[in-house]
């Protein structure tokens, strides 16, 4: 599929969760179009607010339903490139996982790539976002370094085994695998997605100090992950690849040691963070995912660790705010690093 030229117009769904958000934002920032899905009025004009300074060159429809047949037929018309991001992602389980998590994420690309086929003639080029969850085996022993060349067969052999006993992280490993083939507004803390969500409860003691020096998986900034999005659709010789994204492996004690060193932390927050062994989260030994494809071929340079402190900085303000409005200048700064 040929690459996209500047100032297109790319359809992004799922366009307010956590890595659309970011995906949109650099898309208007590079002077594109953007066509968003969302799966209400409310949150489609949460976007408009975020990015009023763009005026019509963003625009929202709902797509309320993923599995819906036909969902995204008017949102793919006269688009340029299409980056799928919407798909469940939370460990919320309730009966069979094949209903809430793998089903919308198969059906939902399913959908996608159906719209595209009859109504999106316009089409060039479409990046679906998987996951680590696609690619990480857990019944592979040993210290691996994992690359895109490889497929996590377990976990859906393992749903099709258990079905509704399946536990919920395997079942939604099983939904990025299986969906590659073929995040909200927020008004409260039970409110933040999964990957941000994880910061929260970590600056508000849902560790111990036993459990700070343990493998965390591996990382990379939200930030990243959107360029490499945007680098995929306008990169002649990324099309056809599969792209791992990926920083290194870190530990829950590499991040207490940046927020502990972090003096604009919320001194109230810090009582609850545990200060572990500080420098020792190097020493912990964990798979790998190799991200230097994304490296070579999109030209990433990845962030580093150290700026997960933005994300806190991000947090500290939407509370001042009152879980309420939109980022604030010198959040939005924070995203020209």
């Amino acid at each position: 599929m040929p690459a996209i030229q500047p100032n297109s117009h790319v359809l992004v769904t799922g366009g307010s969760g956590f890595i659309a958000i970011w995906t949109v934002y650099q898309l208007l920032e590079r002077g594109n179009k953007v066509r968003a899905t969302v799966r209400s009025a409310d949150k489609g004009k949460y976007l408009q607010d975020v990015f009023k300074k763009y005026g019509d060159k963003l625009e929202y429809t709902i797509a309320e339903d993923l599995e819906k047949e036909g969902a995204f037929d008017d949102a793919v018309k006269d688009v340029d490139a299409v980056l799928h991001t919407a798909s469940p992602f939370h460990f919320n389980v309730e009966g069979d996982p094949k209903r809430t998590l793998i089903n919308p994420a198969v059906n939902g690309t399913r959908n996608v790539l159906s719209s595209i086929h009859k109504h999106g003639s316009n089409v060039k080029r479409v990046v679906i976002t998987s996951s680590f969850a696609a690619i990480l085996d857990s019944t592979r022993q040993g210290h691996i370094v994992y690359t895109e060349k490889d497929w996590n067969v377990s976990s859906v052999e393992n749903v099709d085994k258990k079905g509704k006993d399946q536990e919920a992280p395997d079942a939604y490993r099983a939904s990025k695998t299986l969906a590659e083939p073929p995040s909200s507004q927020i008004n409260s803390p039970e409110k933040l997605n999964t990957s941000v969500g994880f910061v929260w409860a970590l600056l508000h003691g849902s560790k111990k100090e036993e459990d700070v020096l343990a493998p965390a998986g591996n990382c990379v900034d939200v930030r990243d992950v959107a360029y490499a999005h945007l680098e995929a659709l306008v990169r002649p010789d990324a099309g056809g690849n599969r792209f791992a994204t990926s920083l290194r492996p870190f530990t829950y004690q590499d991040v207490v040691d940046i927020v502990h060193s972090d003096s604009n932390v919320p001194a109230d927050w810090k009582k609850q963070v545990p200060t572990g062994k500080p420098g020792q989260g190097s020493t912990i030994k964990q798979n790998e995912l190799d991200g230097s494809k994304a490296t070579r071929v999109l030209g990433l340079k990845y962030i580093q660790l150290k700026h997960v402190e933005d994300m806190v900085a991000s947090l500290a303000d939407y509370e001042k705010q009152g879980w309420s409005g939109v980022p604030s200048a010198d959040i939005l700064s924070r995203t020209k690093q």
